[in-house]
């Protein structure tokens, strides 16, 4: 079975993000970049799937620019097999990334495609299943399970009641969550391995996508600063504010 896991380049979690004076959008010049964290669970569950024997090949894709060959690395470092690079140096929409990852599954026809369910800049949770409808795959979102039987696999889904348990007839599209697993860490060795690991570059005009977007920002801007909190010393003072201050009641 080949998988293929797509990976965002993104700032990193350890990162204040900060606006653009302009407001046009978040500030990335000097700023440290990595794996998007829900990415590298996806790829951790395809390195384990093979450890498993139930993977062959393990093909991670980006979409970005060049500079997201550093994140397609250490994907590499963690056990990918090979890596491609859609080059884009424009701002895509979640429906752009889509079309795109969608023209490298027909040349890759892998068996099980595993995504983040969202990138942690753009939050939108909407690549994988706009993948599955444009493939017309089955598709298993928020995956805190998955389990691998010949040619199906089986998804425990978190829900807003509990678990959710789904099998998909493959090929399928899963989205990780977080208590899908826990990834390691990349050890020396395997990362001076990834360097010499097999990277293809391509661009939108090679797979024949239009990357034309429909949506258009017009700001970005931080969210207003919280007050701080008080306390007060009994409930009727809590009321009269809440009544009069807050003015929700």
């Amino acid at each position: 079975m080949k998988i293929l896991v797509a990976v965002k380049r993104v700032v990193d979690y350890n990162v204040k993000v900060r606006v653009k004076a302009d407001q046009s959008g978040v500030e990335l010049a000097n700023v440290k970049m990595a794996l998007n964290p829900f990415c590298e669970i996806a790829v951790e569950e395809a390195v384990r799937l093979k450890e498993q024997g139930v993977a062959s090949e393990i093909v991670v894709v980006s979409v970005g620019p060049a500079t997201a060959q550093e994140q397609l690395r250490t994907a590499l470092a963690l056990g990918a097999d090979r890596a491609v690079l859609v080059e884009s140096a424009e701002e895509l929409s979640s429906l752009a990334v889509a079309k795109l990852l969608k023209a490298v599954v027909d040349r890759e026809q892998p068996q099980l495609v595993i995504t983040g369910k969202q990138a942690i800049d753009s939050d939108n949770n909407q690549t994988g299943q706009m993948l599955a409808a444009l493939c017309g795959f089955a598709q298993g979102t928020f995956a805190s399970r998955v389990e691998v039987a010949g040619d199906s696999v089986k998804v425990t889904r978190e829900i807003d009641g509990g678990l959710q348990t789904v099998a998909l007839k493959l090929p399928a599209i899963v989205t990780t969550d977080l208590r899908l697993n826990e990834p390691h860490y990349a050890s020396l060795p395997n990362i001076m391995k990834a360097k010499k690991k097999p990277l293809d570059l391509l661009t939108p005009q090679a797979l024949g996508v239009s990357t034309a977007s429909t949506l258009k920002v017009l700001k970005v801007e931080a969210p207003a600063a919280r007050s701080a909190g008080i306390k007060v010393k009994s409930v009727a003072e809590l009321v009269e504010k809440l009544k009069n201050e807050a003015k929700v009641i």
